[in-house]
């Protein structure tokens, strides 16, 4: 019986420990920090030892296209012209800590690629968008 209670606490240190690090995987609720409406749901993944994220839904208002393309950004950039929904937006971050840092977030109505970095607090993400030393960090909510 001993070995039983054994196991079992091993089993939960184990399980604790796997999930603290994915906490930030899944599908999440982007909200615009401006207005506070919902944006578009992003899922973060794993692709090796790096974790990327892209737009698997977006919310738009009546007068808005509903599958857009990335239009504005960067020429040079291989998401030039293509649909949003399905667009990889979040590259490269590197887990550093209770942080993943050194990565990239493309905000695809401005065209725009900033490095970037986020993590969990409490029950919601943050990311943090920088262009030089000026930064701006968005909360988004858990999905599903």
């Amino acid at each position: 019986m001993k070995s039983y209670w054994i196991t079992f606490t091993l089993l939960v240190v184990v399980c604790a420990t796997g999930s603290a690090q994915d906490d930030i995987l899944g599908k999440w609720k982007t909200i615009d920090d401006e207005t506070g409406d919902p944006k578009s749901i992003v899922e973060i993944y794993e692709r090796g030892d790096r974790v990327y994220g892209k737009i698997v839904k977006l919310f738009r208002n009546g007068d808005e296209d509903p599958d857009p393309i990335c239009d504005l950004c960067p020429k040079d950039d291989e998401r030039y012209g293509k649909k949003i929904i399905g667009m990889e937006i979040i590259r490269d971050l590197q887990k550093e800590g209770n942080e993943y840092t050194n990565g990239t977030v493309l905000k695809p109505d401005e065209g725009k690629i900033f490095k970037c970095k986020i993590w969990r607090e409490e029950d919601k993400l943050k990311i943090r968008g920088y262009w030089g030393f000026f930064y701006r960090t968005q909360t988004w909510v858990k999905a599903y």
